[in-house]
């Protein structure tokens, strides 16, 4: 399980899996930067999906906005 202010059932593949998709559209569209690392985004996009939070409350835990959300 990964931990966000409450534990998410989800398992690191599915994280690790998620995180290779990121990694590959950034490679093809070529972003060169982002606030979050993929690993981060990932997570932060899971936990969204999975929780149903606003962008304002997903992005506070993860300490960015909720624009870059």
């Amino acid at each position: 399980m990964l931990f966000y202010r409450a534990a998410l059932p989800l398992s690191v593949r599915t994280v690790s899996w998620v995180t290779g998709v990121i990694r590959t559209h950034r490679r093809q569209s070529g972003s060169v930067w982002r606030k979050l690392e993929p690993g981060r985004q990932a997570l932060l996009m899971l936990v969204y999906l999975r929780k149903g939070e606003s962008f304002a409350e997903v992005g506070a835990g993860f300490g960015v906005s909720a624009t870059t959300c």
